[in-house]
Parts: C-alpha cells; sequence; structure tokens
C-alpha cells in the first residue's frame, strides 16, 4: 500500500514530458509561420494606408492652392498632415516622390514607398486630377 501512494506522487515520467515537449514544438512549427506572415501583412496595410493618407493630403492642396507641394514636408508645414508617416515596411519617412506628367504643374504629384519601382506610377484609381 505503501508503495502505490509514493508512485502516485512522484510525477512525471521521462517519456511523458518528451511527448508533451513533442505536441508543444509541432503546434508552434504550425502556428509560428502564420503569425509572422500576418505581421508582414499588416506592416503592408498601413504602408498602403499611409500612402492613402499622403495621396488624400496632396490631393486636398491641390483642391485648395492651385499647384501641387513642393516637398512632403511643405504638407506638414500647412497642416494637411501632422507629420510624415513612417512606413512601417522599412522603418523609415523615405517615400519616392513622384513628379507631375504634366510639365507645366511642378512639385509632388505622387508618392510610393521608396522600395517600390520607380519605373511607372503605381495604379491610383479612383483619383482624377
Amino acid at each position: 500500500m505503501k508503495t502505490a501512494r509514493m508512485r502516485r506522487f512522484r510525477g512525471f515520467t521521462l517519456i511523458e514530458l518528451v511527448v508533451v515537449m513533442a505536441i508543444i514544438g509541432l503546434l508552434l512549427s504550425l502556428a509560428v509561420p502564420r503569425y509572422m506572415h500576418s505581421i508582414e501583412r499588416g506592416k503592408e496595410q498601413v504602408r498602403q494606408q499611409n500612402v492613402a493618407v499622403m495621396r488624400n493630403a496632396i490631393d486636398q492642396y491641390y483642391g485648395d492652392n492651385g499647384q501641387y507641394p513642393e516637398t512632403l514636408d511643405e504638407l506638414v508645414a500647412k497642416h494637411y498632415l501632422r507629420a510624415v508617416p513612417l512606413d512601417p515596411v522599412n522603418g523609415d519617412d523615405k517615400w519616392a516622390v513622384i513628379a507631375s506628367p504634366d510639365e507645366s504643374k511642378p512639385g509632388v504629384y505622387d508618392v510610393a514607398p521608396a522600395s517600390s519601382p520607380q519605373g511607372a506610377p503605381p495604379n491610383r484609381a479612383g483619383a482624377a486630377r
């Protein structure tokens, strides 16, 4: 009787601990890649939102002043933006400035992430200029 009681309170065997650790490792190997992918997708969505906010500010500036701002900092100085937003993918506030296709209208016509290709301006669906 004494040995049965002692055996019950001794704890887990090494095999039981190894099996539990293997199950935890398997579950983590499935969950961590999905978590990391969702973080990257979130950063891309924040980047798209930041570009949309800056494009809206440029459109409002053009509507009010009849010309495009010379720099993105001019949008901040005239309170169209509180600050130039950070690019969450790169971690800095560097944006590619795109000039107007109409050479008679100088200034910042559009913005794109600095890491995007500079060959063609991004699609601005719904924006009338």
